[in-house]
């Protein structure tokens, strides 16, 4: 996944792939590539590892002419950064080629039947596969539209494509599946992008793509479909937005861009990892049999930060789910305090970068001592990822706001599949649990967007009420008492604000003492089986003249009674509840700091890869 750019029109495309390659670096990216169809009825594909500067000089003095290209800056998700592994891949024969979004579930068992058809496979990508079976189909379905959409109907997961092919000169296929993707209209030719500002330089009118539409771009006419291939009229937006803004969608900042994103990073989390026939889940970096899993005693997280507090969720769920002890460490103090380790230890680091210098280091102290080592990591190729004996890579994509949002509710994800892939692996977890938690983790990410729907503009709201506040608490119990400190640590982070987070039963044994009409606290109240605990806890800090931000469940009277202002998420079983509690900490904490007038994206003093201890 990351950028993709295309172009069919009257200029050369090769400098106009580039420049748009170059205005969706912000998004982060490994490798990069271009394929241009030329005029002697030949595509030619130049890829490389790294950054566009090398890609240009690929292709300096190289004399690529055409009118018809795609292009791509790839953020890893199947295989390695490489030449081999850059988009835009190509099928046997080298006359269809395609640049990809997105994430096919069904990859491998599609690459194993490819193969024993005699197709030559050059990469490790989940990517080239759709080129392959594109080639099968366009032996006997002539159309090149029906043809992509065809050979996109036996596609499971996530996808948005862009494909160009040399028996098909001047024409460019899109389709989008779950995955961005924008058209762009200009008297000089028809543009392609995963965002905005790749064509912005070029035009101001755009067509989004839905999901399920695929179209037909000419230099001179765009066609939309759609998903019986019936042609529909699309709205044309003109857009109004400056070349930064436009980085960021639209949206004011990039974390509010990143909070939004998370009904899709969550899914794709989620997509290739759950059979829904038995309800297990396997990975494709990590393998453990049960023979193996057997002799594993104890469990270690550790982590920094905000991958700490996902720990600390990991931490009930393993517990629960495994039935064996399970420790949660700060990274930067566990190689110090000489941690009973053995090779009957499982050590599991989390870390958004893979490059955070204390959990890298207590990595290597866990397997100098001989323990097992998985990492949860979001960046393929980083330093852990290379270390570690298993990896289970977070589909979040490149986060830029330093304040993490999207990497965090990954990590939870992956964290619940964890569970149940262990769970059932030490026959601990009953068919039936693990159902209901894969059923309710593939809900998950439509509830996220209901929420942000429904209750943003509220969140928002609420901000101004205590924007000017100087202290915050943040209270919680069970499986979201983490979720306490996760949001107070976000409310540190981007606005400045002194706050600490609690679980609620310590409130009188210490921080009620701070309790008064100055000082707002944030109290989940979710529907659980600690539900009326809460109640209690929060009504000892009303008698107190505190004021309440409660986040409670859709439907709940009771907290409304006694809070001052109420967040709400949608119904979800308690074990699976941080996932969306995350959500409104995050847009208060973003709120909050807007009206204050904080440097969001990048707070004070802050990095967004602690590579240093």
């Amino acid at each position: 996944m990351c950028g993709i750019a295309g172009y069919v029109g009257k200029k050369q495309a090769a400098a106009i792939l580039i420049d748009s390659l170059k205005r969706l670096e912000y998004r982060g990216y490994d490798s990069a590539g271009i394929a241009i169809a030329g005029d002697n009825g030949k595509i030619t594909r130049k890829r490389c590892k790294g950054k566009i500067s090398n890609l240009e000089k690929l292709i300096r003095g190289k004399n690529l002419k055409g009118t018809t290209a795609v292009g791509h800056t790839r953020w890893a998700t199947h295989g390695c950064p490489s030449d081999e592994n850059a988009h835009p891949h190509a099928d046997c024969s080298g006359r269809t080629v395609i640049v990809h979004n997105g994430i096919i579930e069904n990859h491998a068992s599609l690459r194993s039947a490819l193969s024993a058809a005699g197709h030559k496979f050059n990469s490790e990508t989940d990517t080239e596969v759709i080129a392959h079976l594109l080639e099968d189909v366009l032996k006997s379905e002539k159309d090149f539209l029906k043809a992509v959409t065809s050979a996109a109907s036996k596609l499971e997961g996530s996808y948005a494509l862009g494909i160009i092919n040399s028996d098909n000169p001047g024409e460019l296929i899109a389709v989008r599946k779950d995955s961005p993707l924008v058209i762009g209209l200009s008297a000089d030719g028809n543009f392609i992008a995963s965002d905005v500002p790749a064509v912005l330089p070029y035009t101001k009118e755009v067509i989004y793509l839905e999901d399920g539409q695929s179209a037909r771009i000419k230099k001179d006419s765009v066609e939309v479909f759609d998903s019986s291939l019936k042609k529909i009229k699309k709205k044309i937006s003109k857009i109004t937005w400056d070349p930064v803004t436009a980085e960021k969608q639209g949206y004011r900042h990039f974390m509010l861009k990143e909070i939004h994103e998370q009904q899709r990073a969550v899914q794709e989390t989620l997509l290739g990892r759950i059979n829904r026939g038995d309800s297990s889940v396997s990975f494709e970096d990590f393998n453990l049999t049960a023979k193996d899993f057997k002799k594993y005693k104890k469990i270690f997280m550790t982590a920094c930060g905000t991958a700490y507090h996902a720990c600390l969720v990991g931490k009930f769920l393993l517990e629960d789910g495994l039935k064996i002890p399970c420790e949660v460490d700060i990274a930067s103090e566990f190689r110090y305090r000489n941690p009973p380790i053995d090779d009957t230890t499982l050590v599991i680091t989390v870390s958004q970068s893979g490059e955070t210098a204390d959990t890298l280091a207590a990595m290597r102290e866990a397997a100098s001592k001989g323990a097992y080592t998985l990492t949860i990591c979001n960046v393929l190729g980083s330093t852990m990822t290379r270390e570690a004996d298993g990896v289970i890579y977070t589909h979040a994509g490149p986060e830029i706001g330093v304040a993490s949002t999207k990497a965090f509710t990954c990590q939870l994800a992956a964290l619940y599949l964890l569970t149940v892939y262990f769970g059932r692996l030490r026959g601990s977890m009953p068919v039936k649990q693990a159902r209901e938690m894969t059923e309710g983790l593939l809900k998950l990410p439509l509830k996220i967007k209901k929420f942000l729907d429904e209750q943003e503009q509220a969140t928002e709201k609420i901000s101004h009420n205590y924007f000017k506040k100087n202290d915050f608490l943040y209270i919680g119990r069970h499986v979201n008492y983490p979720l306490a400190l996760e949001g107070a640590l976000k409310l540190k982070e981007t606005s400045y604000i002194h706050a600490e987070g609690y679980p609620s039963g310590e409130m009188k044994h210490g921080p009620i003492a701070l309790v008064d009409e100055e000082m707002p606290i944030v109290a989940i109240v979710n529907k659980s089986f600690v539900y009326e605990k809460m109640l209690s806890n929060i009504q000892e800090i009303k008698a107190r003249g505190g004021k309440i931000i409660a986040i409670a469940t859709e439907g709940d009277t009771e907290t409304a009674k006694i809070a001052d202002d109420v967040i709400y998420i949608p119904e979800v079983p308690e074990i699976l509840s941080p996932i969306l509690t995350s959500i409104p900490v995050q847009l208060l904490a973003y709120y909050i700091s807007l009206l204050r007038g904080c440097d969001i994206d990048q707070p004070r003093n802050l990095a967004k890869s602690v590579t240093v201890e």
